[in-house]
């Protein structure tokens, strides 16, 4: 590959993510804050992501694979999502901002797929040039990060107070512009599938690999990777809002500090999964989510903050110990004939499924321990999540019968 287009591919990753960085970690603050919504409100604005990441798979398998190049589509639903982020910007009621939400998600989220495919079209050797590539994503998120908190402060308390979270969407929205347009100028990746090729509603939800369930351990690795999605959901929905709400010094910078643990444990994660093999890199993985979440319960913004930067930090561990090293069994597990449905199937079941109950529940739970002052018991809500994947730990540790699964780099 040559620099130009390495150039092109990393900046590309940079501003997918820095996009979504740059308003998905303070929606939940900005939603309480800005339109005064409740939890069960802002629930359903984090669902979207669910919706999004179902339909994603009709967007890309009946009309991404089949009728336009990859690049086109990436810089349309990036120029309609500028749109629908400088909407959001400019609304002040939550219900005229939940279609726009809802329609940005349905457009993003295949997105996700979009820049991996474009990525891969260009590479000889996806195993070693990818990452690198990848890696420019997670840049992207810990800047956009970094920007709201340390260049314009708007989760400061003075910010908050007056309202000047919003212009976090207006950021997105230019940076949106930039890649849309950005994205006609990238190497061309035109459709993968002959589109007189008929294509089922299994093929494009990946339902051939629901043949693997027969597997008991793969079936109990699938049912756990959905009830670990309910606690997962608690930290995407409420984290920010919870260290804004408590007074924690620039809560969206320093919630980067997971983006850069992930890095790191993505680093670690071949030496583990080879020394203690795939159950126990698992069992780490959910275990952290409890530890994480105790921490969130005991911890606070004073001599204690140690405990919420230590539980920030675990999010490396969290997600790749447990999703990352799911992958790479369901990979194993799947073979050639499944691989791709298998994928396809699990992130249906964990970010369609799995999440959209994980939001209902942390909005309903939020929305119990609500005070009239407008504050949270926030001990009480991080004891559920910590308590949900303390069970979900036992299970799978009780019920998978360990095997020896081979991780290839």
């Amino acid at each position: 590959m040559n620099s130009k287009t390495k150039f092109q591919l990393s900046f590309m990753m940079f501003l997918e993510f820095f996009i979504w960085g740059g308003w998905f970690v303070t929606l939940g603050t900005f939603l309480g804050t800005n339109l005064k919504a409740n939890g069960g409100e802002i629930a359903q604005a984090f669902s979207t992501q669910s919706w999004g990441a179902i339909i994603a798979p009709f967007i890309i398998g009946l009309i991404a694979d089949r009728y336009f190049n990859a690049e086109r589509i990436l810089g349309v639903l990036h120029l309609i999502g500028a749109f629908l982020m400088y909407q959001m910007y400019q609304t002040t009621d939550f219900s005229v901002f939940y279609p726009y939400v809802l329609g940005y998600m349905i457009l993003y989220m295949p997105t996700l797929a979009l820049v991996n495919s474009i990525s891969f079209n260009q590479m000889k050797d996806p195993a070693k040039e990818f990452s690198p590539i990848r890696v420019f994503g997670t840049i992207g998120w810990i800047i956009a990060g970094l920007v709201i908190s340390y260049v314009f402060l708007w989760d400061s308390p003075e910010s908050l107070e007056a309202g000047m979270l919003k212009n976090t969407f207006l950021m997105v929205a230019i940076a949106s512009a930039i890649l849309g347009l950005f994205s006609f100028t990238l190497p061309k990746t035109p459709p993968r599938v002959n589109k007189s090729e008929k294509v089922t509603i299994s093929d494009v939800l990946g339902l051939d690999a629901l043949k693997l369930l027969k597997d008991k351990n793969f079936l109990v690795f699938f049912i756990s990777s959905v009830l670990i999605c309910i606690p997962l959901a608690f930290y995407y929905q409420n984290a920010n809002p919870f260290l804004t709400e408590i007074g924690l010094n620039n809560p969206t910078g320093k919630m980067t500090i997971g983006q850069a643990s992930e890095v790191l444990f993505m680093l670690l994660l071949p030496m583990f999964f080879t020394k203690f093999g795939f159950k126990k890199t698992i069992l780490v993985g959910m275990l952290a989510w409890t530890v994480r979440y105790l921490m969130f319960a005991y911890g606070n913004s004073g001599d204690l903050a140690f405990m919420l930067i230590l539980g920030i930090a675990l999010h490396g561990i969290c997600y790749d110990f447990f999703f990352v090293s799911g992958q790479i069994y369901t990979d194993t597990k799947a073979g050639e004939k499944y691989k791709s449905a298998a994928q396809g199937l699990i992130t249906l079941a964990t970010y369609g499924v799995g999440m959209l109950i994980g939001f209902w529940i942390a909005g309903q739970i939020t929305d119990s321990f609500l005070l009239e002052d407008g504050t949270h018991t926030w001990e009480k809500i991080w004891v559920y999540p910590a308590g949900f994947a303390a069970l979900v730990f036992i299970l799978f540790a009780v019920i998978f019968k360990n095997e020896k699964i081979e991780y290839k780099s």
